[in-house]
């Protein structure tokens, strides 16, 4: 507030020339690859999930009215119809799609011009202190991944919500998952059991996402033997004296804890030999480019 006690508004700041000029400059750039998406979906050449998974912040940033519109023989009429029955806001973007949209926009009749190239199954496991979970996070941000998420029959924590953390589970639900072999993989660890869920992997997968499971040994394994076409990604460290020193480090951990976490990592890394690809996690933004890399590659090829 000013000395009167009247709100004051916030001037916008002041940029110089250069700041000017690359703006424009990166204004056009994002117009520019926008009308290219468009074009290339107005002629068949890719579907809107191609689109929708693109990690441009462009791209991203484009609403999904305009994508629908770029449809032949969809137009901005039947582009509206079909975002007033998805209950889809005209001013959504892409980024900001979820969930329940994506998979009804894929059901919608008529609007899938050229079906998506069906995502790849990405598995990553290594020792404990490798810095896995680091590297979900980073793939995680990005929109052409999604993360698997786990059933389990322990308890919620208060900062856990269903669906997004965990599918919390009954044990008699889970008993019969497992029964009608609705699990990719499941193991029990301190005294609850834990399984990745295959329906929502599958219809992820469809719409184009490489799924990322984020698993131990044993699952990989279980894994690789109920989907061959998955891709086991060992992720190592640069030395094991480096990984020694990580799990030292975690100083909540007695020596006997200690002793037993390395005793464990020594089994796990003997366990390379069985995986694809090995990357060594000397640089989390390295291991994510390869991953992608390999994810991508995975993802393109005949199914």
């Amino acid at each position: 507030m000013d000395e009167l006690g009247t709100p004051s508004r916030r001037l916008p700041p002041q940029l110089t020339a250069e700041e000017r000029r690359e703006n424009l400059r990166k204004a056009q750039q994002a117009r520019t690859e926008r009308a290219e998406v468009k074009n290339l979906i107005s002629q068949n050449l890719i579907s809107i999930f191609d689109a929708i998974n693109d990690p441009r912040d462009s791209i991203q940033r484009m609403k999904v009215l305009d994508l629908l519109e770029s449809i032949p023989g969809v137009g901005p009429a039947r582009a509206e119809l079909v975002m007033e029955k998805k209950k889809i806001s005209f001013s959504r973007r892409i980024a900001g799609l979820g969930p329940h949209q994506l998979r009804s926009l894929y059901k919608e009749a008529g609007i899938m011009k050229v079906d998506p190239r069906r995502g790849s199954l990405i598995v990553m496991s290594g020792p404990g202190g490798v810095g896995k979970s680091t590297i979900t996070q980073f793939l995680k941000s990005d929109p052409r991944f999604w993360v698997s998420i786990s059933a389990t029959t322990r308890e919620p924590r208060s900062n856990e919500r269903d669906g997004v953390d965990y599918f919390f589970v009954t044990e008699n639900k889970f008993d019969q998952m497992v029964s009608k072999n609705e699990f990719l993989e499941w193991a029990q660890f301190a005294g609850a059991r834990y399984g990745t869920p295959r329906t929502p992997v599958d219809e992820w997968r469809d719409l184009g996402k490489h799924v990322l499971l984020e698993i131990e040994i044993e699952g990989a394994r279980q894994i690789r033997a109920s989907d061959p076409s998955a891709m086991l990604i060992f992720i190592a460290p640069p030395s094991w004296e480096e990984l020694q020193a990580r799990l030292a480090g975690r100083g909540t951990d007695s020596p006997e804890r200690r002793a037993a976490r390395l005793a464990l990592a020594e089994e796990e890394m003997a366990a390379a030999g069985e995986f694809d690809h090995t990357i060594v996690n000397d640089q989390v933004e390295g291991v994510v480019s390869r991953m992608v890399s390999l994810a991508t590659a995975e993802g393109e090829r005949p199914i």
